[in-house]
């Protein structure tokens, strides 16, 4: 077979593989979906008084706090809004319409400090919103138009989305409105840095500045969540989005509308995920659950029988397999309620109830922790001290000892830092630096010990493999 030959028979190869998969049934087609539902979508413009000018620094921090590390809030600006002397653009964003008498969904952050905010309808017609009520925490926002007999979005059953299922988002990036961008879900209940109360919905779908509080759809036409937060080192789009689930937008937007503000539960307890090397160290089957590490005084945690060290296991009838989905679950229960946990301690289970309290500031937050990583060396690697009556009094402890230094050794390999301060190895608390020796010392070598220390303001558990 001469070259010629071969050069047709490749090329003739690759015109139909790109056939065959242009004309494969199982990718997806938006086109239809777009053409029926996209009209509940709508274009947000809000405006400020000019007294209070968005200089480009504030605006652009507005957009993306902490541009470099952090989840960011995706809307974009605009210049001076000649048609509304006094009044200058601050954001540009999305929505989508839930109610046919004019309810409207978007992101909190596209209506903040607004003084006037513009909705946009496909068909053309503009509206003067109000706003609601606003959620900072979820960055939900309820918007009203007067209008009537409007089409409506169609809401998904978030239990059924997978990883890997195809999602479609509309919105208005960077101003260019009813924008369509495709994706794939990339992870479910997704717990971001600094919030742990929403499972947000991860997509690839390219979201940028002027998406925020638009839908994402799957392919039944059905919203399954608001698009609210991008992942990015530059500002720009990276392909790591985020979505609040459309059960909990609706749940937030119902208690906007019949409240003003949203009610978010917390039994104040400080958790930690439960390693391999804890769960040998508790005793308890797999590393499961949420790991209480501090109980804050005065929080409902408090009036419970909820002991630090206990391991919940299920909350109101739920397994909980990861810590992140104890503040979730705890976040949508009404205050008041008696919560049902079931808490793993001294080798069982356990159900015990608490009364949830109302949320009017952030609990502490949940502290990552690193992985033991195996057995330890003949030393330590740990340098303690009393307790001066002074870092009693700073502390308010009446118990424990500071670690000084830290060296190679199971307490580096467990994640023991200088200045921790030590409370309690397997339940039992340290006075002394001897005390914790000895209990070191007479420690069986089959299992780590659970060492609860305090760093900062807050406690953890470590896993500390005894020294052979």
């Amino acid at each position: 077979m001469n070259l010629k030959t071969r050069t047709w028979l490749l090329i003739t190869l690759n015109f139909s593989l790109v056939a065959s998969v242009a004309a494969d049934p199982d990718l997806p087609g938006f086109a239809k979906l777009i053409e029926k539902y996209g009209a509940v979508v709508v274009h947000i413009s809000a405006t400020a008084q000019q007294s209070r000018p968005w200089s480009k620094d504030r605006l652009e921090q507005s957009r993306f706090p902490n541009a470099l590390s952090a989840a960011q809030r995706v809307h974009g600006p605009a210049p001076e809004d000649p048609k509304k002397p006094g009044l200058v653009a601050s954001s540009l964003g999305s929505g989508f319409v839930i109610s046919e008498d004019g309810y409207i969904l978007t992101s909190a952050h596209v209506v903040k400090e607004a003084a006037e905010i513009t909705v946009k309808l496909r068909d053309g017609r503009e509206f003067v919103a109000k706003v609601v009520g606003s959620d900072q925490r979820s960055d939900v926002a309820l918007l009203k138009i007067q209008a009537n007999r409007l089409e409506t979005a169609i809401f998904g059953d978030i239990a059924k989305l997978k990883v890997g299922d195809w999602v479609l988002a509309i919105g208005s990036p960077f101003g260019f409105e009813y924008s369509a961008t495709s994706g794939i879900v990339s992870a479910t209940g997704r717990n971001l840095p600094n919030e742990h109360y929403i499972p947000f919905i991860q997509t690839d779908a390219a979201i940028n500045p002027g998406n925020s509080g638009g839908p994402l759809f799957n392919l039944k036409g059905e919203v399954v969540g608001v698009n609210a937060q991008i992942f990015s080192r530059t500002g720009g789009f990276m392909g790591v989005s985020f979505a609040v689930p459309i059960d909990l937008a609706l749940h937030i937007g119902e208690q906007l509308k019949t409240h003003g503000y949203v009610k978010w539960g917390w039994i104040g307890v400080a958790i930690q995920d439960v390693t391999r090397d804890l769960a040998v160290a508790f005793e308890v089957d797999e590393p499961a659950g949420a790991l209480i590490t501090d109980i804050l005084p005065g929080g409902p945690a408090s009036k419970s029988l909820l002991k630090v060290g206990d391991i919940v296991l299920g909350y109101q009838g739920r397994a909980i397999e990861r810590s992140a989905e104890l503040p979730q679950m705890v976040g949508l229960t009404l205050p008041g309620t008696p919560a049902t946990l079931v808490v793993f301690r001294g080798g069982k289970r356990q159900a015990l109830v608490v009364s949830v309290g109302e949320l009017v500031s952030k609990p502490s937050n949940r502290i990552s922790q690193r992985e033991a990583s195996g057995r330890g060396r003949k030393s330590l690697g740990l340098a303690l001290a009393e307790l001066t009556a002074g870092d009693r009094k700073r502390e308010n402890l009446t118990y424990g000892v500071r670690v000084k230094k830290v060296s190679a050794g199971p307490a580096h390999s467990a994640g023991m830092q200088a200045g921790d301060i030590i409370l309690e190895v397997d339940g039992k608390w340290i006075g002394h630096p001897s005390v914790f020796y000895r209990l070191v010392a007479h420690a069986g070598k089959d299992k780590p010990l659970a060492v609860r220390v305090r760093r900062g303001q807050s406690s953890l558990f470590l896993a500390l493999w005894p020294t052979e």
